[in-house]
């Protein structure tokens, strides 16, 4: 196998799809194959039950580019593309669906806008072939985003981006992320840009996306925010808690002074609905400055260790042990060769 570095590394997510891995494969690596830049094709296999990593092996035993991840279990597509961002090892990553949505004649495109300049191309889905009512909702969901976090973008959900490596390699995302690489980007200073691409209906399989991902995505965005605004300083955003906190105790013990003085009956205004709601915003601030206390020394934790690796590898199909792309904390994975032989890693890996 050539150790030779590729130019790009297109990262494919797949959970699930067997009725159309053979056939986008194979169509994602003649369209990259007649693309200017040397690539490599990093399929993530998130723990299909279905026969997707049978035919993954398959096409990887005869491609060479073509390198292989197997989950234990389905981890989700945010774990799924941090493994690949971490296997990568050119300069610029591109993810790509696996459904075949995307067209993977705009990756050339894409790279090409990197080389002005920008850190950061995302896809414009602008004639999205899907449901009236899911691109409804995901055109609100996408303004909505925009002006919470203040990087404004047509289309948050489109997997087709192209990233340069630094800005992502290092990332550390969490739970459903990856729709808001482009914020975490941001907050590394990268320079974005959108452009349109183009789009193409499912045509066999199942959506992975339903109506429910609304809440999980309202939530994710109140916890993006607050990384915008606090993820080094998180005793501020609780300090503002126990600022108005307490300031609506010393209301409440004057409005009770006051009515104290002017019924002339302090025992009756000391026992009264005004100390008793001071009393619990004084609680409420109190624990809300220990919060941020606590919250500061995992800040300060994460930011000393933070390997971030939450999931587990089975396998790998077409990996080097001298790619280096494995963190030198993460736990050995077996690397597997076509036809050869399974061996562990001989030493750890460092990126």
């Amino acid at each position: 196998m050539s150790t030779r570095r590729p130019e790009i590394s297109v990262v494919v997510p797949a959970f699930q799809e067997e009725e159309l891995i053979g056939k986008t494969i194979p169509r994602f690596i003649e369209s990259l194959s007649q693309q200017r830049r040397s690539f490599e094709l990093i399929v993530v296999n998130d723990g299909s039950r279905d026969r997707t990593g049978e035919i993954l092996d398959q096409l990887a035993a005869g491609e060479p580019r073509l390198r292989v991840i197997h989950f234990a279990r389905n981890f989700g597509q945010t774990a799924a593309m941090m493994a690949g961002f971490w296997a990568a090892r050119a300069p610029v990553i591109v993810p790509l669906d696996a459904d075949g949505q995307n067209e993977p004649d705009d990756i050339e495109m894409l790279a090409d806008k990197l080389d002005e300049g920008y850190d950061v191309v995302s896809g414009w889905r602008k004639d999205r072939k899907d449901a009236w009512l899911r691109t409804t909702v995901s055109r609100i969901a996408n303004r909505i985003i925009g002006w919470r976090t203040g990087v404004k973008l047509h289309d948050y959900g489109c997997t087709l981006k192209a990233y340069r490596a630094q800005m992502v390699r290092d990332a550390r995302l969490f739970g459903e992320m990856h729709r808001f690489i482009p914020v975490f980007t941001s907050m590394h200073g990268a320079r974005i840009c959108e452009v349109v691409t183009r789009h193409h209906p499912r045509t066999a399989g199942k959506s992975k996306y339903g109506y429910g991902r609304i809440v999980r995505v309202a939530l994710d965005m109140v916890l993006v925010r607050m990384l915008q605004k606090y993820r080094t300083k998180p005793i501020h955003f609780f300090g503002k808690i126990t600022q108005w906190a307490w300031a609506g105790t010393l209301a409440c013990f004057a409005f009770a002074v006051i009515k104290a003085v002017y019924d002339q009956d302090p025992w009756a205004a000391f026992w009264g609905k005004a100390p008793l709601v001071g009393t619990i915003l004084f609680v409420l601030g109190f624990i809300a400055i220990m919060s941020g206390l606590v919250a500061e020394l995992v800040m300060r934790a994460g930011f000393e260790f933070n390997a971030g690796r939450y999931w587990d590898e089975l396998r790998r199909v077409n990996f080097d042990h001298r790619d280096g792309v494995i963190d030198a904390r993460s736990l050995p994975i077996e690397m597997v060769q076509p036809g050869a032989e399974k061996q562990p890693l001989e030493e750890p890996l460092k990126r």
